[in-house]
Formats: structure tokens, sequence, C-alpha cells
């Protein structure tokens, strides 16, 4: 292509507009080529400068972009255009709050830009606030309702919502018009998943794949599902066929790390767990000005610091390690959760304990605690589980005795949700009403659910053999106090399961079909707590046949 003559402002202006027709077309590096010349030439051209940003956001390069749309706002504070642009490059450099401030910025100067709007939704779903975004797609639709991109996102926030059957709606609407569209195809299957309608979805997966053979996160949406039905071993080959072409694939890394840790292959899959540090929009791991520790050498006479990164059971779990790394010599100390410090202040081997947020003592070394089982090497049959672990103090059994040590025996601690912000929330959790016939049984049920959800208290109030004590639960001290006076713990997979569990308490655990990894598959018992009795769902939502068996065991206990 030969250089265009780049001497008077008419040239450039042609220049431009020829750049902008490769854009249009979908000539990224033409119209880049003549942007940079354009820009040699003059430095402060406008259109150049916004076109050039538009180039570098739709290659992938989002800092060149965002560099780009700054100079251009500077020469024209007032452009809509390049504000809503600048707010979509901030959006894919993770910098959302300042993405907000300048789509808002673009909307006050031109209110019915629905490139702006519907941008503006974008951040708004990876802010999880999909009611909002949900309002914006809907208005983009109503100035548009054409735009078969603010259609996709109205469904993608649908499902974030849990409106499936809404979603599914809007994807159909798009499928009506282009039946094999395989992005659509991708997200209907993502919405029939998370319906559970699981054999449907895969349909979905296959037809986009169909049409794109490479499409990677039809093959990752694929492998997810077959790992839902626990089909972990067909799941691993989509992985598997996903990774090849592309390595360095962190959310593909991490599935797989949960596909094989399910299957009990601990040794690798501890070593593919460390991919969760870069998957899509996660926080990435603490930058503590120490060296990470993974097991490469002996700690000791070493100070390492334990940091709690996931959850409270995780924390739990995993603090099973602390004994075994202070017999090798190393000083521990531990981050946790606040609610967590006093409790594990009293783990065998531990220095200290802080919460998050307080001041750190001085260490040589850090590790997450999700990371503890890979540097130690841990494989099914070595999972340290010298249970108790973790107990409850005299003062506090002695101030819950008055109001739990009276009751009837057998006295069952009872948790039916875990937090409503998990992941898994929807297959996790059982609905207290659902519990009703298990509860209408023999014996004296202590609620210790600290969060009530909508529907609950009014179910608490037609149950008088159930005391609820989760709103005067101070701490975890408190939780460990009530399950030491507690005959038996029954919970779905939440933190109260790995309390009880680490504390040698008889818990018997409500899985979904697809159980979290550390559960293994087919077996009642786990090597992680030996006290522990598991109820699975033997398919998909099937919380009546759980509920019934554990009912029998009830029975005679």
């Amino acid at each position: 292509m030969a250089a265009p003559d780049l001497r008077t402002p008419d040239a450039i202006a042609r220049a431009v507009d020829g750049a902008a027709d490769h854009y249009r077309q979908g000539r990224l590096d033409d119209a880049d080529r003549i942007c940079t010349r354009v820009l040699k030439a003059a430095p402060d051209w406008f259109d150049a400068l916004h076109l050039a940003g538009l180039v570098k956001l739709d290659s992938g390069k989002a800092a060149a972009a965002q560099a780009l749309l700054a100079r251009a706002l500077k020469l024209n504070p007032g452009s809509a255009p390049v504000l809503a642009n600048l707010g979509r490059a901030l959006s894919a450099l993770n910098r959302d709050d300042d993405a907000m401030a300048s789509l808002d910025q673009a909307l006050a100067i031109a209110p019915d830009s629905f490139d702006a709007i519907n941008s503006r939704g974008n951040v708004l779903l990876k802010l999880n606030r999909a009611a909002e975004a949900v309002a914006a797609f809907e208005r983009v639709l109503a100035l548009e309702p054409r735009f078969l991109g603010a259609r996709a996102n109205l469904g993608n926030a649908l499902t974030q919502l849990g409106r499936f059957d809404d979603a599914l709606a809007q994807y159909d609407a798009i499928l009506a018009a282009h039946p094999t569209h395989p992005e659509t195809l991708v997200n209907r299957g993502s919405a029939l998943a998370s319906a559970g309608r699981l054999e449907e979805a895969l349909a979905a997966y296959d037809g986009a794949l169909a049409q794109r053979a490479d499409y990677g996160k039809a093959r990752i949406g694929r492998g997810a599902t077959l790992a839902a039905l626990n089909r972990h071993q067909e799941a691993l080959a989509e992985y598997a066929t996903a990774l090849a072409a592309d390595k360095s694939n962190a959310d593909i890394q991490h599935n797989e790390a949960l596909s094989l840790l399910t299957l009990g292959d601990y040794r690798r899959g501890f070593q593919k767990y460390e991919a969760r540090w870069q998957r899509a929009g996660m926080p990435r791991r603490k930058s503590l000005g120490k060296p990470l520790w993974l097991g490469e050498y002996p700690l000791a006479r070493k100070t390492i610091l334990v940091h709690a990164e996931q959850g409270l059971g995780d924390v739990i779990q995993f603090a099973r390690y602390v004994p075994q790394l202070a017999r090798g010599g190393a000083k521990v100390v531990m981050e946790v959760h606040r609610e967590l410090a006093a409790l594990l202040s009293r783990v065998e081997g531990v220095a200290s304990v802080v919460g998050r947020g307080e001041a750190l003592p001085a260490y040589d070394v850090h590790c997450p605690v999700g990371s503890l089982p890979l540097a130690l090497h841990t494989e099914v049959s070595t999972i340290p589980a010298n249970v108790p672990y973790l107990a409850a103090i005299e003062e506090r059994i002695a101030n819950w005795s008055g109001r739990i040590g009276q009751l009837p025996s057998p006295r069952i601690a009872l948790a039916w949700s875990g937090s409503a912000d998990h992941a898994n929330d929807r297959n996790r959790s059982i609905a207290l009403e659902r519990l009703a016939p298990l509860i209408a049984g023999q014996g004296s049920f202590v609620s210790i659910q600290r969060e009530l959800r909508q529907g609950d208290a009014a179910a608490l109030a037609g149950l008088p053999n159930v005391t609820h004590v989760g709103d005067a639960l101070a701490d975890f001290d408190d939780t460990a106090a009530v399950l030491a006076l507690a005959d038996l713990v029954i919970s779905v997979d939440t933190s109260v399961v790995h309390l009880a569990g680490a504390m040698g308490r008889p818990v018997w655990v409500l899985l979904p079909f697809q159980p979290d990894w550390r559960w293994l598959l087919d077996r009642e018992d786990s090597p992680w707590y030996p006290t522990a009795r598991l109820y699975r769902q033997p398919k998909p939502g099937d919380w009546e046949s759980v509920i019934a068996r554990v009912k029998d065991a009830l029975l005679k206990l």
C-alpha cells in the first residue's frame, strides 16, 4: 500500500476517511497503519486519535486504546462518542468505576446514545448489578429494537438474575433471525445449564460447535455442563481440546483442576488449581513483598504467613496443615476473616492469628490457605485428618448450655443455606420449607442459620420443635459452642460442615448432585472429616430423596 501524501489538511482528512473505511470493513491492520502515519504527521488530529483508539480497542489492546482516547478527549472534552469509547477501554482494563464515570459523562451530553447505554449496561453486568443492567439494555432496545447485541446482553443479565425463562426468550428471538448464531447458542447453553436443564444445554453447545469447531467458549461451557452431570472424564477431554488451542487460558485450567480434584487426582489437580489466580474477573494473589512458598524447600527457623483467600469453610478445612508446618520447624502466623480469628488462635502449632485488615506480624514467606495441599504434597491417602483440631471453649459452652443443653435429645443443629453470593448457591442451598418432613420427626432442632432468606421466618414460626439461635451467634466461637452441645449437625455444604468436621462432631452433609470437589464422588464418607456422613442427590435437583433418606436415618438414631 502506497503511503498517502499527508502534507495538507485535506490530504490528512482523506487519509482518515480511508482508514475509517478499512475499520468499518474489519481491516484493522490497514486502518491502524494509516492512523499511525497520520498521527506522525499531525499528532493532534482529533478524528485520527479517536479512530486509532477504536482500532486498538477492537484489536484487544485496551491500554493503548485508553491512551489514544484520552488524548482525543483533551482536544474535545465534550465528545460523547469519545467518552463512551473511553468507558469501554477503561472497562476492558478492569477500571470499572472510571468506566462508569466516563459513560455517565457521555450520557449527560447525549442521553439517547444507545452505544453508551449499552456499554454502561455491560459495566453494570461486570459489577454484578444485573437489575440495573437489565434496565439499561431494555432502554437500548426501546431506542433501537434491531440492536441484537443489546438483546444478547439483556439475556445475559436476566441469566445472572436467575430469570432463565426470560433470558431464553431473548436468545430465542435472536435465533429466530439467525438460527445458527454460535454466540447466541452458547449464551442459551449457559442459561439452560444454570437452570439445571443440562442435557438441553449440551445440545446448545453442540449446535455452536457445529458452526465453529474451534469455539473455545462453547468447548468450555460443554465441559462445565458435563462436569455438572458428573461426567468428569468427558469434561476433561473437552478442556484438553480447548487448552490445545488456548494453552494459557486460566479459566479452562481452573475447570480442569476442579474435575481432577473431584476425581481424586490431587497431584495434578492442586497443581492446576493455582490457575485460580489468573481467572477472568478474579482478584490477583496478594503482593505481600515476601516470597511465595509452595513447598519448594524446608521452612525450619522461618516464619510463614498463611492467609485466607476464599470462603470461611476453606480456611477451617485447611487449618489442619498448621500443625504439620509447625512440626517441620516453621513459625506459623495466620491472617484470616475476623470472625474466625479467636477460634483459629487455638489450632495446635499456630504462633499468632490476626484478622483481615489488621497489622501483619513479621514473616519470611507466605502461602494462601488453598495452596497448602499443593505445598505439602497432599494425596487422598495422605490428607491430615487428625480431628478434632478445633474445639469450643468452656466459657462459651457454659453461656449456651442454659438455652441448648436443656432441650430434649437428640439435639440436632441445622443449617440449610450458605452465602447467597456463592457461585453454586442455587444448587447447594435448600429452602427451609422443603425440610419440613425431616424436622417433623422426633428430636429438638437448633437453627444455626445466621442469614434468614425470604420465607424462612414464616417457616420457622410453623416449626415448634425448632429453636432459632442463628441471630444470636456473635462469631464462630459461639457456633462451635452450640455444635459442642448438639448431638448431631445436619447441614448443606457450607462453613458449618467444616467447623463440625474439624471439631470431630457427627455431621450429616446434604450434597447436590454435582458436589464441591472436596467431597469426591460415589462415597458416603469423607477423607477430610472422619465424622462426616454424606447424603448425595441421585440426580440434579432431587432434594426430596435426600431428605427422605436423612429422615429414615434419624428414626434409627
